[in-house]
């Protein structure tokens, strides 16, 4: 593949030819904020010194209207190519890749926060306003899966190497869901790997995915089934994670036997007795 030489004259006959790159990567826009957390989690960006670089985004082939449409959204000149070659995973794999060499556009999308090279530890949620669920669907489209566990349960999850990514997701589901998750890396790659299922899954997915967004055409059909589970009858919801206070800690402590405290807390005696143990084990900070 020829390298991209972006010059001065090609800047000159966009202009020439009428195109107006002025609201480029406007991430206010619903389109440019998912485009932009796709690029973040599937994209490289390459700078060779000077004025030349590539933008590159690959995927399975079967995606490839997913590029057409960052094709359309870009007003710079970009290339789609499709190839078949052996990967690690399959002997053969079919997959587009979109190119974009634009300096001017390869800066401005830099500056809003894809560094060249590798990156995958170093993303981080926009520090501009943005459209918040489009940019996240963005990233969970590009590193995350929707569908259903071998269970029969629907789930949304999302694979990163990113604190910053992955705390900005913990953060914003528990907004939508109410469910708490504790970001710990894995032992094997150092990796976060997000979970949500059952009710938090189809609270969280039908937030991310609503009617005629722009998303991989697989996963959004895979988000729209989430609505049709059901949670069996003999199936119970697990209940709210109880966030203590020092003064209900000072309670539990206080009263003459753990029956008087879950009274008192209006909680089960179970839960008062597993917190009385952290508490008298410090496994959790005594109350002041």
């Amino acid at each position: 593949m020829a390298e991209c030489e972006p010059s001065a004259q090609q800047f000159t006959l966009d202009d020439a030819l009428g195109v107006d790159t002025t609201g480029f990567m406007d991430l206010r826009v619903p389109e440019y904020a998912y485009m932009f957390g796709f690029l973040q989690a599937d994209g490289h960006l390459r700078s060779d010194g000077g004025q030349k670089g590539r933008l590159t985004v690959e995927i399975n082939a079967r995606d490839i209207d997913l590029l057409r449409e960052f094709q359309r959204l870009t007003p710079y000149n970009s290339g789609i190519t499709e190839r078949t070659r052996s990967t690690n995973f399959a002997e053969t794999h079919h997959s587009a890749l979109w190119s974009l060499c634009s300096l001017e556009a390869r800066t401005k999308i830099n500056q809003l926060g894809l560094p060249h090279g590798r990156k995958s530890r170093k993303i981080t949620p926009p520090r501009i306003e943005f459209s918040r669920r489009d940019y996240l669907r963005g990233v969970i489209d590009a590193d995350g899966s929707v569908g259903y566990t071998s269970q029969g349960f629907p789930f949304i999850s999302l694979t990163t190497a990113s604190t910053a990514i992955g705390a900005y997701l913990c953060f914003y589901a528990r907004k939508i869901t109410g469910a708490e998750r504790t970001l710990k890396r894995n032992a094997r790659d150092g990796i976060y790997n997000i979970l949500y299922t059952k009710e938090n899954a189809q609270a969280l997915v039908s937030h991310l995915y609503y009617k005629d967004c722009l998303s991989l055409a697989r996963k959004l059909s895979a988000a729209n089934s989430l609505a049709e589970w059901a949670r069996p009858a003999s199936s119970k919801p697990r209940p709210p994670r109880i966030r203590w206070t020092s003064e209900m800690d000072r309670i539990l402590l206080a009263a003459p036997t753990l029956a008087n405290a879950a009274a008192e807390l209006n909680l089960s005696k179970s839960a008062c007795q597993v917190r009385r143990w952290k508490l008298l084990h410090v496994v959790a900070p005594l109350p002041d």
